[in-house]
């Protein structure tokens, strides 16, 4: 490796400039992140559907979730 790659942190794209320091190549822009991130909702959507799980009943599962280790910690 004859340098090291440094992306210089701008706005709020932590995740982007994480993996591409780690990587050391510009491999990610915010459009890329952008993509996954929906992809990623659109399959959770689909398995929340698949199980018979809906959108209310899962944000409530959640809000017990945070509320149970709010408590804990």
């Amino acid at each position: 490796m004859d340098s090291i790659f440094h992306e210089k942190q701008e706005g709020s794209l932590c995740a982007q400039h994480c993996l591409n320091n780690l990587l050391q190549g510009e491999y990610f822009t915010p459009v890329d992140l952008s993509s996954i991130a929906h992809q990623l909702d659109e399959e959770e959507r689909m398995r929340m559907a698949e199980g018979g799980m809906g959108s209310e009943e899962y944000r409530t599962f959640l809000q017990v979730m945070v509320h149970v280790f709010k408590q804990l910690f």
